[in-house]
């Protein structure tokens, strides 16, 4: 074993009675509803997490399209474990999982104990064998992949105003018409229609293209059909030209090919190309020796502990009882928490009980002042209350009060003095990035 920095041990209490250890593998939705819900058991819970912060998902396209920060949507999740006694935070990849001594494998050849260990490491973009699609593609699942697709198409769009020899063209594509897919293209969209004109007198908006496209029938499948309908419509009221029944066939670096309803093959010249589609769990964790299913997803129990591994619990899209859920935070937030409230049941020799999500409604943001929200009970609503409401959640639901304020502001920076004050978040372009690395 190498020598590196020890790692954070163990309470012992009277008797000499060592404490229960938990391991969290994760630190996004899941992984800090379970910490959370240990916070008062009798345990010592240890968060691993390969950041040293976690990340608001589910805004991130607005830090691929200028209008929030990085560092709104990111909190440090050493602060957040230091807010209970029992719980502490490790910087690490995990490598794998020794069932049997009972240990967690990390990158720099350390182990950690467990009594108990819960999966939450979410899910990564699944590009089903298309050609291209993993090499030539930009996600916006993470910060850092956030921050590259937005510095690559603002650069796009400065290159191609200068008339620079081989600029590529100023067309973003984005695959997917889910809630990710649908956000990014209609926050696009807005800064095509109000931006170019004010920043690039000399080039035509019309010459930036928003091309979204799906290979569904419908944008927004989870939701009631009029509102996929309305959302639709509000779409190419904006200018998205939206390809339904279309599937992508290849990805190269300033192409997509797309195969239209009737068969025919049509090619995109594109300037970035946004993969909004498809999860599977991270290759490494079929590595892990736990079994796994569909789209490499931990197979679990129906009270998330992992089959074959009664204290194992696999909580959030990594598990196979995620994949039947939606991709949003509220099946992880429920899920972790129900993983933490099994090992007290545990912990207290009492039985464990079956997960059931509880539906809190669906909700997408097209644009300003336009979003559709879909609630328990048949509630309906779309239009500016269904946009206030969405960003009343996001912003309520996001981790500290600083994240909280500075997203407010830059939110109301965006929507309500825009596009007189053009106050977007920017980065370097790519040759810069790359000279200084």
């Amino acid at each position: 074993m190498s020598a590196t920095a020890p790692l954070p041990a163990t309470s012992t209490q009277q008797g000499g009675r060592r404490r229960p250890r938990v391991v969290v593998v994760g630190g996004g939705f899941a992984g800090m509803s379970a910490v959370r819900e240990l916070r008062k058991a009798d345990v010592d819970v240890l968060l691993i997490d390969k950041n040293g912060y976690t990340t608001f998902q589910p805004l991130l396209y607005q830090v691929a399209t200028g209008g929030l920060n990085p560092g709104d949507v990111t909190f440090y999740l050493r602060a957040f474990t230091s807010r209970f006694k029992n719980a502490d935070f490790l910087r690490a990849v995990v490598t794998g999982v020794d069932t049997e001594a009972k240990k967690v494998r990390l990158d720099d050849d350390r182990t950690v104990d467990y009594d108990y260990l819960v999966v939450s490491c979410g899910v990564t973009a699944n590009f089903f064998g298309i050609p291209g699609a993993a090499e030539n593609s930009h996600l916006i699942y993470t910060r850092a992949g956030a921050i590259e697709t937005r510095d690559l198409i603002f650069t796009a769009g400065e290159e191609a105003a200068q008339g620079r020899p081989g600029a590529p063209d100023p067309t973003v594509v984005v695959v997917g018409a889910g809630a990710t897919g649908v956000e990014m293209a209609g926050a696009l969209a807005e800064l095509r229609n109000d931006a170019i004109p004010v920043a690039y007198r000399n080039m035509p908006k019309d010459r930036v293209r928003i091309v979204l496209v799906e290979m569904a029938d419908v944008v927004l499948a989870p939701f009631d059909p009029k509102l996929r309908e309305y959302a639709a419509h509000e779409l190419r009221e904006r200018g998205v030209d939206l390809r339904l029944k279309t599937s992508v066939q290849e990805v190269r670096p300033h192409e997509v090919v797309v195969k239209d309803p009737d068969g025919t093959l049509e090619t995109i010249s594109t300037a970035a190309t946004v993969w909004a589609t498809g999860v599977s769990a991270a290759p490494v964790v079929g590595g892990w020796g736990l079994p796994t299913g569909r789209g490499g997803r931990i197979e679990v129990e129906p009270d998330l502990r992992v089959v074959g591994h009664p204290d194992i619990f696999a909580a959030g899209d990594v598990s196979i009882a995620g994949s039947s859920l939606p991709q949003l935070a509220q099946p992880a937030i429920q899920g972790g928490k129900h993983a933490g409230a099994q090992i007290r049941h545990l912990l207290a020799g009492a039985p464990t009980e079956p997960f059931h999500y509880h539906d809190k409604g669906i909700m997408a943001t097209i644009g300003f002042s336009d979003a559709i929200a879909e609630l328990p009970r048949g509630i309906k609503f779309k239009g500016v209350l269904a946009w206030l409401s969405w960003i009343g959640l996001h912003v309520v639901t996001l981790i500290g009060n600083r994240n909280r304020f500075a997203t407010m502001v830059n939110l109301s920076v965006r929507y309500f003095t825009w596009p007189r004050s053009l106050n977007i978040v920017v980065g370097d372009p790519a040759e810069i990035r790359a000279d200084r690395a």
